[in-house]
Parts: C-alpha cells; sequence; structure tokens
C-alpha cells in the first residue's frame, strides 16, 4: 500500500505522477507569538513595514516577466499590490504593535483573523475564497517577518508544487514549464489556484486537508485530477495502474478535443450552443482551444475586488472591449455586478448585515447605487459595439427590478448617445433566473427581457435550502432533485413560450449525468468551465432528441432523487459506452448523481 492517500477538491483534470516540491508552507503552525518592551515597539513596527515593503517590491519585479500564456495573471498581481499598499491591513497590524505591544508576526496574524471573520459571514463561496488574497498576501509578508522564505530556484527539473496556497506571482517564480501539478491546502473550486491549472492545462487539487503533515519534498506522488486523491509514495502495483489510467485520460482527451470545434449536434440534428464561463480574459484562449462557441457568463466581480476605489468607466470599458473584440464574432454575455457592499474594501462595507448573501447584493446593490452601477452599464455598451455582445442582470426577483435596470440602461444609452459614443443600440438584455420567486412568475419576467440564464447553482441551493460548501448538508444538494429537474422545465417552457431562448450554467450543465435530461427540456445552450466544453459536445453529438425526450418524461415521473439517479445511469451507462471509464472517475470524485 502507499504511504498516504489524501483527498481533495479537483479544479483541473488530469494525472500527475512525480516528484513533490513544497513553497509556501502554512507559516502560521511556527508564527511566534510574543509581546515586546515598550522600547522595542518602533522595531517592531519597522520590521513589519519593511516586510511590506519587500513584498511588494518582488511582486513588482515579478509581474514584469509574466509568460504570455498568463499574461493576464498581472492583473492579479496588481491586485496584491494595492493590498500591500492598503493601509487597512498593515495599518491594523501596527496598531496592534503599539496598543498590545504584540510582536510584528503576531501582529500582521491578528489583523488577518480580524478580516477573515468578517468574510465567514459571507454566504458566498466564491466571494469567500476572495479572502484567500488577503491571506496569501499576509503570509508572504509573514514568512518575511519570520525568515521562513521558500527557495523557487532549489527545485531542480519538473515537478508537482505543493503549497499552503499559490498565487499567480508563484507560479511566475517557478517557472510554468517545470510545473507538472498543483496540490493546495486552502481554495475551492472557484479559486486562482484552479483557474490558473486549468488555464495551464495541468491537473490541480485544492483544499487538500493535512497536505503539510504527509507529503515531503522529494516524495513520489501520484496527484489524481480525476478522483481527487493524492497517493503518497505509491506500490510499483498502484503506480502502474495509474500510470494506465492516464494514459487512458490522455487518449480520452486527445480524442475528444480533435472534435471539439463541431457543432454541438445531435444525431437527428438539434443544436445546442455550448458557451464558456469566464471571469479572465485570460482564460479566452482556453475556450477556443475547447470549442467554446462564446462566453455564456462572464464574471465582472473581480475588477471590483480588494481595492480601496472603485474601477472607473476606462478601466471597465477597455477590459470589456478586449474581450469583445477578441471573441468576435462570437458572443459575450456580461453578468452584471454580482457582489454587495459587503465585497467592498470602502465605505460601501459598512452595513452591519447578518446575512449578506440574502441582503443588498447584485441587482439589489446597483438599484441603491445607480452610480456604479451606470459606469457599468456604459463601459459595456461601449463593448458592444466591438463585438457580439450581451447583458444580464444577477439576482432578479420581480418585474419591477427589470424595469428599474433597463431604465438606467436606457440612461446609459441616451448619455453615450448624446456624446456620439458608440454602442449597439439593440445589444440583447437577458436576466439570471436563481431565485425560486423569479422561477415562479417567469412567464412574466420573459416578456420583459430577451433571454434567460439559469443560473443552477444558486437556483438548487436556494430551492432546496442547503449550503453546498458546508459539508454537514452537502450530501443534500442534488441537481436530479424532483424539484430541481420541475423549476428548470418550468423556466425553459416559460420561456419558448414567450419566443425567447433560455441557456443554463452553473455546474450542471458540465454533469454528463444531467446534459441528457437538459435536452429533452429545449435548453438552447449550455454554459460551463472551458475544460468540460469537449466531453459535453461530444455526449450532445452521441444522442439524439428522442431518447432525451423520453428519458425526461421517465424522470419526471419519479418521485425520489434515487430513482431518478438509477434512471439516469442507466441511460448514461448504455448510450455512451466509450466514456464508461471517464465516467466512473467522476463517479469516485461524487461528481455524478448518488
Amino acid at each position: 500500500m502507499a504511504d498516504k492517500i489524501l483527498t481533495g477538491i479537483p479544479v483541473a483534470t488530469g494525472i500527475a505522477i512525480g516528484k513533490a516540491f513544497f513553497v509556501n508552507r502554512n507559516h502560521r503552525a511556527r508564527l511566534p507569538r510574543q509581546t515586546v518592551t515598550l522600547d522595542l515597539v518602533s522595531n517592531e513596527v519597522h520590521l513589519l513595514q519593511d516586510a511590506f515593503h519587500s513584498v511588494e517590491a518582488e511582486l513588482s519585479a515579478t509581474r514584469e516577466h509574466v509568460p504570455a500564456e498568463l499574461k493576464d495573471y498581472r492583473l492579479l498581481i496588481d491586485t496584491h499590490i494595492l493590498m500591500l499598499k492598503d493601509p487597512k491591513l498593515a495599518g491594523a497590524a501596527e496598531e496592534y504593535i503599539k496598543s498590545l505591544g504584540l510582536n510584528a508576526a503576531w501582529a500582521l496574524e491578528k489583523a488577518v483573523s480580524d478580516q477573515e471573520a468578517a468574510f465567514r459571514a459571507i454566504n458566498d463561496p466564491y466571494i469567500r475564497e476572495r479572502m484567500q488574497d488577503v491571506r496569501v498576501v499576509a503570509d508572504k509578508v509573514l514568512a518575511k517577518i519570520i525568515g521562513e522564505e521558500t527557495d523557487l530556484g532549489a527545485m531542480e527539473g519538473r515537478a508537482i508544487i505543493m503549497a499552503h496556497d499559490l498565487t499567480p506571482a508563484d507560479t511566475v517564480e517557478l517557472q510554468v514549464n517545470k510545473i507538472m501539478g498543483f496540490a493546495t491546502v486552502c481554495g475551492g473550486k472557484t479559486s486562482h489556484t484552479g483557474i490558473m491549472a486549468r488555464s495551464l492545462a495541468i491537473p490541480a487539487l485544492v483544499g487538500v486537508n493535512k497536505l503539510e503533515d504527509n507529503v515531503h519534498d522529494g516524495d513520489l506522488v501520484v496527484l489524481d485530477g480525476l478522483s481527487g486523491k493524492i497517493v503518497v509514495n505509491p506500490t510499483e502495483t498502484e503506480l502502474a495502474e495509474y500510470n494506465e489510467r492516464a494514459a487512458y485520460f490522455e487518449e480520452y482527451t486527445r480524442k475528444i478535443k480533435r472534435h471539439c470545434h463541431l457543432p454541438a449536434e445531435t444525431i437527428d440534428g438539434s443544436r445546442v450552443q455550448v458557451l464558456a464561463n469566464i471571469e479572465l480574459v485570460e482564460e479566452v484562449a482556453s475556450v477556443l482551444d475547447n470549442g467554446g462557441e462564446g462566453v455564456g457568463l462572464y464574471r465582472t466581480e473581480y475588477a471590483y475586488l480588494n481595492r480601496t476605489d472603485l474601477p472607473g468607466e476606462e478601466e471597465l470599458a477597455e477590459k470589456y472591449i478586449d474581450l469583445a473584440s477578441i471573441m468576435s464574432p462570437k458572443k459575450v454575455v456580461f453578468r452584471t455586478l454580482d457582489l454587495g457592499a459587503d465585497k467592498f474594501i470602502s465605505s460601501y462595507g459598512e452595513l452591519g448585515e447578518t446575512n449578506p448573501a440574502m441582503g443588498l447584493r447584485a441587482i439589489r446593490f446597483c438599484l441603491k447605487n445607480p452610480q456604479l452601477f451606470k459606469t457599468q452599464l456604459r463601459a459595456i455598451l461601449r463593448a458592444s459595439a466591438h463585438g457580439k455582445v450581451s447583458l444580464m442582470f444577477p439576482m432578479i426577483s420581480g418585474v419591477k427590478e427589470v424595469r428599474q435596470a433597463k431604465a438606467w440602461l436606457a440612461q446609459a444609452k441616451a448619455e453615450l448617445r448624446r456624446e456620439g459614443v458608440e454602442y449597439d443600440p439593440d445589444m440583447p438584455v437577458g436576466i439570471m433566473i436563481e431565485l425560486p420567486a423569479a422561477v415562479m412568475i417567469a412567464e412574466y419576467l420573459a416578456y420583459e427581457v430577451d433571454f434567460f440564464s439559469i443560473g443552477t447553482n444558486d437556483l438548487i441551493q436556494y430551492s432546496i435550502g442547503v449550503d453546498r460548501t458546508n459539508h454537514h448538508v452537502s450530501y443534500l444538494y442534488q441537481p436530479l432533485h424532483p424539484a430541481t429537474l420541475r423549476t428548470i422545465k418550468l423556466v425553459v417552457d416559460a420561456a419558448h413560450q414567450a419566443g425567447i431562448e433560455v441557456s443554463l450554467c452553473g455546474e450542471v450543465a458540465s454533469d454528463p449525468f444531467c446534459v441528457p435530461i437538459l435536452l429533452g427540456m429545449g435548453i438552447d445552450s449550455l454554459s460551463l468551465t472551458p475544460q468540460a466544453i469537449p466531453g459535453i459536445k461530444r455526449i450532445i453529438r452521441q444522442t439524439n432528441m428522442h431518447d432525451c425526450r423520453k428519458l425526461l418524461k421517465e424522470v419526471l415521473e419519479c418521485r425520489t432523487v434515487g430513482r431518478i439517479n438509477d434512471l439516469v445511469m442507466d441511460n448514461i451507462f448504455k448510450h455512451f459506452p466509450d466514456e464508461v471509464t471517464f465516467f466512473s472517475s467522476l463517479l469516485e470524485n461524487d461528481e455524478a448523481p448518488s
């Protein structure tokens, strides 16, 4: 048997076999917690300030050597530099040194803990993971303070990187051509580690518990980005099995990518658009490489996070125009800001909401802050002159919100028209359907907009009342719950009755066990992570609508998740025999319904 088998969350598929190399260990485990006498306070303040300035200088130097394949990560490095300059973190730590006599390391850790406590109250996994940016920057400073920096130049040859967490700057310093895969203690599916790994097309796991206790530099490890496992010092038999599995995966990947640019068309001629979800312009290369037919969801939030000021129209317009131009003539759907006041390091964040996820966020926040909203609308409109651009509003719960949002859009159009600035006057406008309230009035909402986009991640959470990031109840998060299926079908029917298209994004869109049912409902397009596109397009091309509608009819007659899962499993293994081995890997990782 192998020495250890660890489990984590796979964020980029594939299998890597090689030597482990550690960077960015958890320095907090050895954090010196000491108080200092009054005469040494100034020394600790200077130590803290020097560490901040030193890390800032190193990141600035690293930024200038970002390779072409990661050029957009300059923006992420810029974000980290801004955080180092932001007096909120350094100032809080300095105040703890002066007021409590804490040493620099302990004071910094206490300041970071204060921010973490605020972020933990946010019921949004995407936003909670952005706190990792603060933690990563602080850990770099902490390593400087206590003298435990990693010698990145010590890595010889290619290796599998192990870390407490990773930043874009870390990968640049490590030289991307030497990295076989990533494994980190921190992070989730939307963390930068996953985005980087998918961009570089290498396997990665995050959230690996006790990684630092069980893996050492030089250990031979298997990083399985299919089943979410790390096998430490495997036996010869295990190694042979993983080599065989890796070879199968590589051949399967080559096979599906050979045809990924073909249209997603069923055997009997029904077309479905397969689009991509992205948050960085840098991910466009992956969209095109994997056969994406456009961007079905561009998350605009990142430009607003971890900064003390708000992005201006020119900054946003430049970014949006780049994306629209690069993707043209393929379409790009911009989702307007899906954040709340609690996410900004600014005066917006002082609302004291007990449940920000259901408070002043997304369209509600934008309507309460029209200048911020209009700035973004103007930037998106300007981008519409450079490509096939659509816009959609998130977290809509009623007709009034849609009309108010469209009124601000009309005002932005009028301003641009008076100024002689070009934009597409017929730019399609849609809404996200992610609240049960929107589902129940979908027939009314459909006559207000040009398209729907069903956000299944939130819709399932809100419909079933389960936080999928809470391990106590995450088993209840079931994409094939009878209520979920009926909810989606109700929305699709309402959209088509009104003559508008309906897209579906979220993890359900990339779940091979759900796709035939979605096709049976008549979904017009799917929007998913770029790396999942080739496999989903292959499934669509191997099925026919008659079988999909038949399966849909059968599952809609089921009363339990278990029975639906059985039917779906039978369908997958009956109609897609070539995919059985690959799907079995997904089953091991609980990506399939249970």
